[in-house]
């Protein structure tokens, strides 16, 4: 996730980090550099001006060329500012309504009908709501059939009528049904269009004055840059929508739909979309992705999405398991697929503070767990729970039918072993003995 624009934000950040004289003229300098980044990631040019002219007006201002640590002023300046730039705080969702009414528009391949499966599963997990999807676009072939697969695969109902041609009369149809059977958050999914045009706008308008939403959103693909911007201004003229969803964060994008979408339409951007799976939605906290951008991680979301997966319940097992030394390759894979539920690996890595820098040039399969599973999988039930039980022949008949080597299985069984010793000091005051242990070994 922009890691293109944070890269070139490091080098011009660099000289200003502690290395060199901080002077007038390579502050400008840095903020020059800073503009043709920005620019570069496709941020509108006039928005990446007055970006920097801010900071420099507030870097001399606050006597960054005196300060004892110059360099982290300038960055902590550069941050505040693209804070502010992306929309200063969260904005939340209205749901005010009974049924809350959620209509969502957008071009076509932006992404909108996956996202209101989306949009539809985190209000069913996280805000306990119960919604109901409404299939709106008569037009796309299988747009329907579409959004029911995506309902299916959330447990979300859908709302359709296949013999109904008139998007008004569905959208007015499905609130109806919404009411009589206990909905209490109804999302429309609406037509796109390959581009903006009068039909389609006129369409959407009408859908809007017909149903009075409490919450109009706007997706977009943030792989389009600069022309999501254009396209999120000429919905809004007509639609003046609430808020905007970015999809396709997780992809090659350059980050300027982002950073100058605020400034110039106005309106917040309220979630983003970080993957293909129905859980890859996150609420859009413009601090968070200003450390992101600048290297600086975001370790506060990571251990939202840990504390999402985490069961008390289930670790008081686990504890007990670990202290009776039972930890065993079923724990192990169960511990696996919390983690996997947590988001892609890149993903995750970028929110560890350094390690994102760290591990741009290297490539990070999704599925980095897969040869891990198929292992374990190969294993019988006795294997799992008891794995010293795994001899040279159990080795060699678990990597053939994993489809891995009797070496890769070996290097599994010792990083099992070495972690759930780890597991085992960390019990009781093991935590403090292995503390003791590692100041030994200096």
């Amino acid at each position: 996730m922009f890691d293109n624009l944070s890269d070139k934000l490091d080098k011009a950040l660099h000289v200003l980090k502690g290395h060199g004289q901080i002077t007038e003229v390579n502050v400008a300098e840095t903020l020059k550099e800073v503009r043709r980044a920005l620019v570069d990631a496709d941020v509108n040019f006039k928005t990446a001006k007055n970006f920097t002219n801010v900071v420099k007006e507030k870097a001399l201002g606050q006597n960054v060329l005196t300060a004892l640590k110059p360099g982290q002023l300038m960055v902590k300046l550069v941050k505040d500012e693209l804070t502010e730039l992306m929309g200063g705080d969260a904005e939340g969702i209205n749901l005010s309504g009974n049924p809350s009414v959620i209509l969502m528009s957008g071009l076509q391949g932006s992404g909108k009908t996956t996202f209101s499966g989306k949009l539809a599963n985190f209000l069913k997990t996280k805000k306990t709501k119960k919604p109901l999807l409404v299939a709106c676009d008569v037009y796309r072939p299988a747009a329907i059939d579409q959004l029911h697969v995506v309902g299916d695969q959330i447990g979300v109902e859908v709302f359709s009528d296949r013999e109904e041609k008139n998007p008004v009369a569905i959208s007015e149809k499905g609130i109806a049904y919404a009411k009589a059977n206990g909905f209490n958050v109804v999302i429309i999914d609406t037509a796109g269009r390959l581009a903006v045009d009068e039909v389609m706008m006129n369409e959407i308008s009408d859908i809007h004055k017909a149903i009075k939403p409490q919450e109009t959103l706007f997706v977009v693909d943030a792989m389009t840059g600069q022309d999501a911007v254009n396209t999120a201004k000429a919905f809004n003229d007509t639609l003046n929508f609430d808020g905007v969803i970015l999809t396709k964060l997780d992809g090659d994008t350059r980050g300027g739909a982002a950073i100058s979408i605020k400034s110039v339409v106005n309106k917040p951007i309220k979630f983003i979309g970080t993957g293909e799976k129905m859980e890859a939605i996150d609420i859009f906290y413009p601090a968070r992705m200003a450390e992101r951008i600048l290297g600086m991680g975001d370790v506060v979301s990571l251990v939202e999405r840990a504390q999402e997966q985490y069961d008390e319940e289930e670790a008081r097992k686990l504890q007990k398991k670990i202290a009776k030394n039972q930890f065993g390759f079923d724990d192990f894979l169960n511990q696996i697929q919390q983690v996997k539920k947590m988001g892609n690996m890149k993903d995750l890595i970028g929110m560890i503070p350094g390690a994102g820098k760290a591990m741009k040039d290297i490539d990070i399969d999704d599925d980095a767990f897969k040869h891990i599973e198929a292992i374990i999988h190969s294993m019988t039930p006795e294997e799992r729970s008891t794995p010293t039980l795994i001899n040279a022949s159990r080795k060699k008949r678990i990597g053939k039918g994993s489809g891995t080597s009797v070496t890769q299985v070996n290097q599994l069984l010792k990083q099992f072993d070495q972690m759930s010793k780890m597991m085992k000091m960390m019990q009781g005051g093991g935590g403090k003995r292995m503390m003791q242990m590692m100041k030994g070994m200096k």
